[in-house]
């Protein structure tokens, strides 16, 4: 059974997402922002929802916080919010959060897209340092059918043997490509597997990747 983080202030709705998930997954609530970070850092959570306007803290804040905390970072984490809007949505996004759902929430959505995420498991070592980094990348690989692909994306994050970049082209996942870092001499970094999708269906995907193999210069060594 996976475990499950609500930080939301409000009592009703705490108890309403027990209701519905509380059947495939362990749920840790709390409704006071302050302590989600003492416990996500106990209770190591499969994934975090995350309400934006509540007191002494914003979700904003708690977002940024758990994305770049090296013990959090890797942590699956949906925004639950009433605010509608494609701006919050992209700020949230540009924040960390993997998805955005606006309340009254489509819990049978909600549940499936937790089942995925607390299924598949951290991809990266959790003590692994991240630094938030926007670096232009190529991407060379063959799709499941034998096709070759290529995508220029950019990484929203880097670590010494992964990152997370964004791409306007569907990747496929389990794929291996080789990663170029894109300067004027478009040097290979090495191969890397894209082990998980975010945010699909939405106009920029987010693609989790990490090196199986190092052959050039990295952002981090």
């Amino acid at each position: 059974m996976g475990r499950v983080l609500v930080v939301d202030d409000d009592d009703a709705m705490r108890r309403l997402i027990r209701l519905n998930l509380g059947d495939a997954f362990e749920i840790i609530d709390t409704g006071e922002p302050e302590q989600a970070l003492a416990l996500a850092l106990e209770h190591k959570p499969d994934a975090i929802l995350l309400d934006l306007r509540m007191p002494k803290f914003s979700g904003f804040q708690l977002c940024q916080t758990f994305s770049t905390f090296c013990a959090t970072q890797l942590i699956p984490l949906f925004i639950v919010s009433g605010e509608a809007g494609s701006t919050t949505r992209d700020v949230c996004q540009s924040l960390g959060a993997t998805g955005y759902f606006e309340k009254p929430v489509d819990f049978d959505a909600l549940r499936k897209c937790l089942e995925r995420f607390a299924t598949a498991g951290p991809q990266i070592p959790r003590g692994e340092m991240r630094v938030r980094l926007r670096v232009p990348l190529k991407l060379r690989g063959t799709d499941a059918k034998g096709v070759p692909f290529e995508a220029a994306v950019t990484t929203e994050n880097v670590s010494m043997n992964g990152f997370l970049c964004g791409s306007a082209s569907p990747l496929p996942v389990d794929s291996v490509v080789d990663v170029y870092l894109v300067d004027g001499r478009s040097e290979c970094a090495g191969k890397a597997r894209i082990v998980r999708s975010e945010l699909e269906g939405s106009p920029c995907p987010r693609y989790g990747c990490r090196f199986t193999e190092k052959t050039g210069h990295w952002v981090l060594q």
